[in-house]
C-alpha cells in the first residue's frame, strides 16, 4: 500500500482542507503517515498570510525532499496560488495546485512521475465563482468537526494577501451543508467548528441566504450539541447575526471577532471600514445579551505609520473591551498588498516591543476573565488524556476555557459537568459533578 504523509501550515480552513485531501488519497487505497516518517507522497498544504509562513512553506518542501528523494511531492495552499513559479524553483517538486482543483490531486501525483518538470495547476483565481466541494471522511477525533461553508474574500484590507490567493466570495449550498452536519451526527462528532475565509460574508454570492440561515439550519440538526465560529469580521456583524448568535441556545458563547487595531486612524489606513466606537457597539450588543461570553480576537502590531501614540490606543482600547484572549500579530510586509507600499515601515525591534506588551495584557485579561468562573459548574466535551498525567483528561467549556479534570474511564465525547476549582497560570482544574 502506498503511503501519503501531510503538513498544514495555516488556519483551520487549511486544517479542514488538508482532512479533505487526505480522504481523497484514503479513497484511492493510500496510507496516511506522520510527515516525519518515510512516504511515497508528501503534501505541503501552504500559508502565505505572513512572511514567515511562506518561509515555513519552503522549509516544509525541502524537508519532504530530504525524507525521501524519489517520492511525489505536492504543494498545495496559499502560498502555491501566489508563489507558483517561486516554488517551480525549489528541485524536488512534482505538482502545484493552487486555491482550486484540489480535487484532482490525486490524480496530479499519479502522473506527476513522467513528467519532466512540475505539473502546475493555478488557475486565474479572480475568475473563480464556483465553491469547491471537497468534505473529509473517516476523521478520527470524535469530539469536534470543522465544517467550512464558504470561500474567499472581498474586503482587500491593506494589509492582507488573501483575496488574492483566495479569490471573490464563493458560498456552499445551504442543504450540503445540513448533509454534512447530520453525517458528522452519524459519525460521532458532537460539536462543530463553522468555518471559512469570512464567515460573515456567507451568501452575499448567491442571494436571499445569509450566516444566519446556516445557524438556524445546522442548529436544527438533532444530535448536535455545540456550535462554534471560527472567527467573524466586524464589517459584516448585523443586528440580525447578533441575535441569531445570542438566542440560538446550541451557539458556543465564545467569539472571535478581529480588532486588528484600537486606533481609527490606523483602521482607516488598513481599510478596515469601521471605528473604534462601532467596534465597541458591537462588543456591547452582544454582552447585553450574553454577560459572561467570551470575546477574543486578532491585534496587528507595527502597521505602517503606527506611532507609539496610535499603538498606546490600541493598548488601552484593548484593556477597556476587557477581551478574553488577545493573538497578537506583527505586520508582515506583503507584496502586492496596498501596505506594503506604505511609508513609514515600523522597526522590527519596535515590533517586537508592541507585541511583548500586547501577548503581556493578553495573559493578564485571559486571568481576569478565567478567574470569573473558578467555583462554578460548567459543563465540559471530554476531548482527550492529559499527557504525563495518569486518569486525567481536558476538554473546553462553551466559552472557550479548557479545563483538567480527573475521570475513571475515557468517554471521549461526552458531555460532564464539573466545578471549576482552581486555575494555576492559564491552566484550569475541575471536579466532575454528581447529578
Amino acid at each position: 500500500m502506498k503511503k501519503v504523509a501531510f503538513y498544514t501550515l495555516g488556519c483551520k480552513v487549511n486544517q479542514y482542507e488538508t482532512d479533505s485531501l487526505a480522504g481523497l488519497f484514503e479513497q484511492k487505497g493510500y496510507e496516511v503517515v506522520d510527515f516525519n516518517k518515510k512516504a511515497d507522497v508528501y503534501v505541503i498544504n501552504t500559508c502565505s498570510v505572513t512572511n514567515e509562513g511562506a518561509k515555513k512553506s519552503r522549509k516544509a518542501i525541502r524537508r519532504a525532499v530530504r525524507k525521501n528523494p524519489e517520492a511525489i511531492v505536492a504543494v498545495v495552499g496559499c502560498y502555491a496560488q501566489t508563489e507558483a513559479e517561486r516554488i517551480k524553483k525549489i528541485p524536488g517538486v512534482n505538482v502545484i495546485i493552487g486555491t482550486t482543483n484540489r480535487k484532482n490531486i490525486v490524480d496530479l501525483v499519479e502522473k506527476a512521475g513522467d513528467a519532466e518538470e512540475p505539473l502546475t495547476v493555478v488557475r486565474d483565481i479572480m475568475k473563480v465563482d464556483e465553491y469547491e466541494k471537497i468534505s473529509p471522511i473517516g476523521r478520527t477525533e470524535k469530539t469536534r468537526a470543522f465544517l467550512k461553508i464558504q470561500e474567499g474574500c472581498s474586503e482587500f484590507c491593506a494589509y492582507c494577501i488573501i483575496p488574492y490567493a483566495r479569490g471573490p466570495v464563493r458560498s456552499r449550498d445551504l442543504k450540503d451543508i445540513v448533509l454534512e452536519t447530520q453525517r458528522l451526527v452519524r459519525e460521532g462528532f458532537v460539536e462543530i467548528v463553522l468555518t471559512g475565509i469570512n464567515l460573515v460574508m456567507y451568501g452575499r454570492d448567491i442571494g436571499n441566504t445569509s450566516l444566519v440561515d446556516v445557524l438556524e439550519r445546522v442548529h436544527d440538526v438533532k444530535g448536535i450539541e455545540r456550535i462554534r465560529l471560527s472567527s467573524i469580521e466586524p464589517m459584516g456583524i448585523t443586528e440580525d447575526l447578533i441575535t441569531a448568535l445570542t438566542s440560538l441556545p446550541k451557539i458556543c458563547p465564545h467569539f472571535h471577532i478581529p480588532l486588528q487595531s484600537g486606533s481609527d486612524v490606523i483602521l482607516n489606513k488598513m481599510n478596515r471600514r469601521y471605528t473604534t466606537r462601532e467596534y465597541e457597539e458591537i462588543i456591547q450588543a452582544i454582552r447585553e445579551k450574553l454577560p459572561e461570553a467570551s470575546i477574543t480576537t486578532d491585534i496587528i502590531v507595527g502597521f505602517p505609520g503606527e506611532t507609539q501614540e496610535e499603538f498606546q490606543k490600541t493598548y488601552c482600547f484593548a484593556k477597556k473591551i476587557k477581551f478574553s484572549r488577545i493573538h497578537v500579530f506583527k505586520y508582515s510586509r506583503r507584496k502586492g498588498t496596498s501596505a506594503s507600499r506604505m511609508k513609514p515601515q515600523v522597526s522590527s525591534e519596535e515590533k517586537r516591543r508592541r507585541s511583548a506588551a500586547l501577548i503581556q495584557l493578553s495573559g493578564e485579561l485571559e486571568k481576569d476573565y478565567i478567574d470569573r468562573f473558578i467555583g462554578k459548574v460548567m459543563k465540559v466535551i471530554v476531548e482527550k488524556r492529559v499527557k504525563d498525567m495518569e486518569g486525567f483528561f481536558e476538554g473546553l467549556t462553551d466559552n472557550y476555557i479548557r479545563v483538567i479534570f480527573p475521570l475513571k474511564q475515557e468517554k471521549q465525547g461526552d458531555v460532564l459537568k464539573l466545578k471549576l476549582t482552581k486555575r494555576e497560570n492559564s491552566c484550569v482544574f475541575g471536579e466532575p459533578v454528581k447529578t
